[in-house]
């Protein structure tokens, strides 16, 4: 194959398979949107991370930029939680999925909450998710 043409070498960049823990983070994020606009909460937050995984599904640049931020942000947020919700008085935390109640210590849930946060930045700064993107695109998602 000639890596001179200019052709030949566009055609190859652009058949770079996106890393799998790029898909699996794209379809958490997906997931948890969807369920967000199912369950009417945050309907403009969960749009807008739709959009980031449709430009990060494009190869865009500012989809790179938008899912750095995103994570960033959301471990900000997510660590500062049991600072802002601290409350002596009630520890437990009950929560119910179907037929199934329990009573789960807060600590626990902040815990799991800044864990998944921690793996979301550790795949966006990731050498192979950054190099997924084609960096010649402008930033402009719409494209």
């Amino acid at each position: 194959m000639d890596t001179n043409n200019p052709v030949t070498a566009s055609n190859t960049l652009s058949k770079v398979n996106p890393p799998k823990r790029l898909i699996a983070l794209l379809v958490f994020l997906v997931l948890i949107s969807v369920t967000g606009l199912i369950m009417k909460q945050g309907v403009l937050f969960c749009i807008l991370t739709l959009f980031m995984v449709l430009a990060i599904i494009g190869k865009q640049k500012a989809g790179l930029i938008m899912l750095r931020v995103y994570t960033s942000l959301q471990l900000a947020i997510v660590s500062m939680l049991p600072l802002v919700l601290y409350d002596p008085e009630n520890l437990a935390s009950s929560f119910a999925i179907g037929s199934f109640n329990a009573q789960v210590p807060d600590w626990i849930i902040f815990s799991i909450l800044i864990l998944l946060a921690i793996v979301q930045v550790w795949i966006a700064f990731t050498r192979k998710v950054g190099q997924y993107f084609n960096r010649e695109v402008n930033l402009n998602i719409m494209r």
